[in-house]
């Protein structure tokens, strides 16, 4: 288990959102957010090579071409050139402009909306990917919703529903085309409320190639579920809850409890 930081950006500030509350509209007006950060993208970027973390990712929550998108990704370059090979980065990426982002220092890019279409995974998209920028820089977030059938993926900025949902068939055919997943339980993102327990233990029992969880974690009992439904190989992502972002759990004391030993009460 590590820890996988995030810097999120959205209107050219580092925020935690409250995740479904972005839209296509993209409006600030109508973006719960939980925090605005100060300091810039890069402050964070040297903060975490500062602590030798890598695998954070960087997302871009202006959807391409509105309004704030510039601002976003001028920032999102900042923290990419600020700790070159160190972070992943997503949000609008596709297999036209993910060498860009590699380019200016991302080790990785994380791609979700462009894998699918028509709420179907778009296998042609994913092997242009791969061909594109190499199996060893490419994330596919899986972000999901739970319904009675499982966990449905979800794209669009999480608003839209596809057909598929996480199963360890898909992820084993999806990990022919990454290096790594990234998965937020979208119900309980940017709440601090509690992890999706079920979805944990799916992951963890899976563990085939590194998995990164985000979504309610918001003390060290969730860490501790997560070391142990997890097996102590599914990854985390903190975001409201930590003292960085406004929230109660120290960053400090979060890395250290992460790379202690998986104990069992």
């Amino acid at each position: 288990m590590e820890f996988r930081p995030c810097i999120d950006i959205h209107d050219g500030k580092v925020k935690q959102i409250v995740g479904g509350s972005l839209t296509e509209a993209d409006r600030a007006s109508i973006v719960k957010e939980n925090f605005v950060a100060e300091m810039d993208a890069a402050f964070y970027a040297k903060l975490y090579k500062s602590r030798g973390i890598r695998g954070g990712h960087v997302i871009l929550l202006n959807g391409v071409g509105t309004e704030g998108y510039e601002k976003t990704k001028e920032q999102a370059f900042l923290a990419l050139s600020a700790y070159p090979g160190g972070l992943q980065v997503g949000g609008g990426i596709t297999a036209e402009n993910a060498g860009e982002y590699l380019e200016a220092g991302a080790s990785h890019v994380v791609v979700t909306s462009y894998a699918f279409r028509q709420g179907k995974i778009d296998y042609e998209r994913l092997e242009k990917l791969k061909n594109a920028v190499g199996k060893e820089h490419l994330v596919l977030d899986l972000s999901c919703r739970k319904k009675e059938q499982g966990y449905v993926v979800v794209t669009d900025r999480w608003q839209n529903e596809t057909k598929e949902y996480v199963t360890e068939e898909l992820m084993d055919k999806l990990a022919d085309f990454c290096d790594e997943f990234l998965i937020h339980a979208v119900d309980v993102e940017g709440k601090s409320g509690g992890i999706e327990k079920e979805l944990v233990k799916k992951l963890g029992a899976w563990g085939k190639i590194p998995v990164t969880y985000a979504g309610g974690v918001h003390n060290f009992e969730d860490l501790r579920f997560l070391k142990e439904l997890g097996q102590n190989r599914v990854n985390v992502t903190i975001g409201s809850a930590l003292d960085l972002f406004g929230g109660n759990m120290k960053f400090e004391e979060v890395i250290e409890y992460i790379r202690s030993p998986l104990t069992y009460n």
